[in-house]
């Protein structure tokens, strides 16, 4: 939901359903009738703003989305090579979930670059906000480590410009950011609220783990992913090498995936604060949304969600054993609420300690 440019949340929200309880509605007559076209001018007008330097081989899973019905034209207007997977449309999802940041809903993707030797792999959700990679090697690329490509080919051109992450984000992304003259803003998770906050600080270029990325430069902030890999698939074309020797330059570390623990809404918040104060006795902890802890070798995260009644979890090191560690120094926290299900969080204690 947007006004203008911007996304509405919370209380915007709610001040708009009040204005439809109220019935404050404008009234009158009339009709205007328009046939807008969108979708077409829309792949039109991104289409004009990238150029392909070189052909690639590119597989599109659509996942049975809508991005199917008018990527793969676009692409091939582009000069490039287009094998399609689950390109038609249905809503019943027969082959898989359209997530591209999930791995588990990638396997027939990267199967499929293999198979063909292709140059990559590119996937949509089903409303074409979120787009993922593969890269020639049949690996997944995570949306923080495709945020730092990008963030490198804008500041080339707009240097020292701030670039908006979330604070799930990996420690790599505003090391790269600072590398390239660029100025780290690590911010709440949400897509509304990144966009607000790139808006209030003047960002060009935003982007969540979620795999939410939003280019602000000639452009209007959006989280459009058409326009996201077709940017993407311009800076690797730019280079003779491949896609997995282009993100072997950006730094990858030992994470965990998003650990999610139901937490009923009237504790979580609570809960969040309690946790913050006592871990700030010991460690240093950024709170601008949870507490991201900083230990030595790495960070973890604890924080509530903003869409369901549950916590969410992240961890990052350089070792599966300084993961392991760290999440001990979370558990402990943990056992202080015993009506939380701890499961999903038990089970990566499980996975990092061997």
């Amino acid at each position: 939901m947007a006004y203008g440019k911007l996304a509405l949340a919370g209380e915007q929200i709610q001040t708009l359903l009040q204005v439809i309880h109220d019935r404050a509605f404008a009234t009158g007559s009339g009709e205007v009738t328009r046939d807008f076209d969108l979708i077409h001018r829309h792949m039109a007008a991104i289409q004009s703003k990238v150029t392909m330097a070189r052909g690639m081989k590119v597989v599109l899973d659509a996942g049975n989305g809508l991005s199917g019905t008018y990527i793969p034209p676009v692409l091939r207007a582009l000069g490039l090579d287009v094998e399609c997977l689950y390109c038609e449309p249905d809503g019943t999802f027969p082959n898989h979930l359209p997530n591209p940041e999930d791995p588990e809903m990638t396997r027939d993707l990267e199967a499929k670059v293999l198979a063909l030797n292709a140059d990559l792999g590119l996937a949509f959700d089903g409303d074409s906000d979120r787009c993922g990679f593969i890269d020639n090697r049949g690996h997944h690329i995570a949306a923080d480590r495709l945020l730092a490509l990008l963030a490198r080919d804008l500041l080339s051109r707009h240097p020292n410009t701030p670039v908006v992450f979330d604070v799930k984000a990996s420690q790599a992304l505003p090391d790269e950011i600072r590398k390239y003259g660029g100025i780290p803003v690590m911010w709440k998770s949400g897509h509304s609220l990144m966009k607000q906050k790139m808006n209030e600080i003047g960002s060009l270029l935003g982007g969540e783990v979620s795999g939410h990325l939003f280019i602000g430069e000639d452009y209007f902030g959006f989280d459009d992913a058409p326009l996201v890999a077709l940017k993407t698939l311009e800076i690797i074309s730019q280079s003779e090498r491949s896609i997995a020797e282009i993100f072997d330059d950006i730094p990858k570390l030992v994470a965990t995936p998003e650990i999610v623990l139901s937490a009923p809404d009237e504790l979580k918040f609570t809960m969040i604060d309690e946790m913050t104060t006592r871990l700030q006795s010991q460690y240093e902890v950024v709170t601008v949304d949870g507490a991201r802890v900083l230990f030595e070798h790495g960070w973890g995260l604890v924080r509530a969600s903003n869409t369901q009644p549950a916590v969410t979890l992240r961890f990052e090191a350089y070792t599966r054993e300084q993961i392991a560690a760290y999440l001990q120094v979370f558990k402990a926290q943990l056992d202080l609420y015993p009506q939380i299900d701890q499961s999903n969080f038990l089970a990566q204690v499980e996975a990092f300690a061997g």
